[in-house]
């Protein structure tokens, strides 16, 4: 079978090589409500599409909501979260929380809906082995409806819970990723290793390209940004460091500098 759609799309989200991909992950108010920064969603797509992010991050109701910004002449790849998980939640529980992750919609709804490529959650480390058997068999079954439609999937890969010390030690960072590899992801988006060296050592045992989450709103987000250029990693998948800027624009010319290897 031709992977050639799945080029075609990922040419949508993933720059050529050389030049950094920045992707704002705009998803955050499924689960955490509509926090800081999420407020104005339309306004605020049509804040990145300005700003010419080469993709964004959505889940499919605002795909629908905010049809108007995307212009024809620069619509950024379009990628759909589709699944929706308690972890974030279930953390701050401690012993009281309850682990869950479900799927939301299909290959074939985020095509309908537009998007280029589609993104869901593998959590490891969570000392649930049902929930962890439930991610491995949920993401594998999305990757062969992506390997029959012609669709990258993009794998959000995480090491979170009572068995994790150090969501970014490399170990695991390497695990997980690599776990990824096997069901058939495409690209994967994962956390920073904590330095240069060891997000190199990740992403030198990745046979996909890897693209670094930006985590909670810091000051230290474009220095983040070269560590990940100088490692070798695809680029980066920033939310809350966008979003919630204070100078969205500023943020964004500053992080696409560095990602062109402008101002390392």
């Amino acid at each position: 079978m031709s992977d050639f759609g799945k080029n075609i799309r990922l040419n949508r989200v993933l720059n050529e090589p050389g030049r950094g991909t920045l992707v704002v992950a705009f998803d955050h108010a499924l689960v955490l409500g509509p926090i800081p920064g999420t407020e104005d969603p339309c306004g605020r797509i049509s804040r990145f599409v300005q700003a010419r992010v080469d993709a964004l991050l959505l889940n499919l109701g605002l795909i629908q909501r905010c049809i108007a910004c995307f212009p024809r002449s620069a619509t950024p790849g379009i990628i759909a979260r589709i699944d929706w998980t308690t972890i974030w939640n279930s953390l701050s529980q401690g012993e009281r929380g309850v682990l869950r992750s479900c799927m939301l919609a299909g290959v074939e709804d985020a095509l309908r809906h537009g998007a280029d490529a589609v993104l869901s959650y593998l959590v490891v480390g969570t000392g649930d082995g049902d929930f962890e058997a439930g991610e491995i068999a949920r993401n594998a079954q999305l990757a062969r409806e992506c390997e029959r439609l012609g669709v990258p999937l993009i794998i959000e890969t995480l090491a979170r819970g009572k068995e994790v010390e150090n969501p970014a030690d490399p170990k695991w960072i390497r695990r997980h990723t690599r776990m990824a590899v096997e069901l058939g992801a495409d690209v994967i988006k994962t956390d920073f290793a904590g330095s240069v060296a060891a997000m190199r050592e990740v992403v030198e045992s990745c046979p996909i390209p890897i693209l670094v989450l930006g985590g909670s709103r810091n000051d230290g987000a474009m220095d983040v940004v070269r560590s990940v250029m100088e490692a070798g990693a695809a680029g980066v998948f920033f939310g809350r460091n966008v979003f919630q800027s204070d100078d969205i624009a500023g943020f964004l010319r500053q992080a696409r500098s560095i990602l062109n290897g402008e101002s390392r």
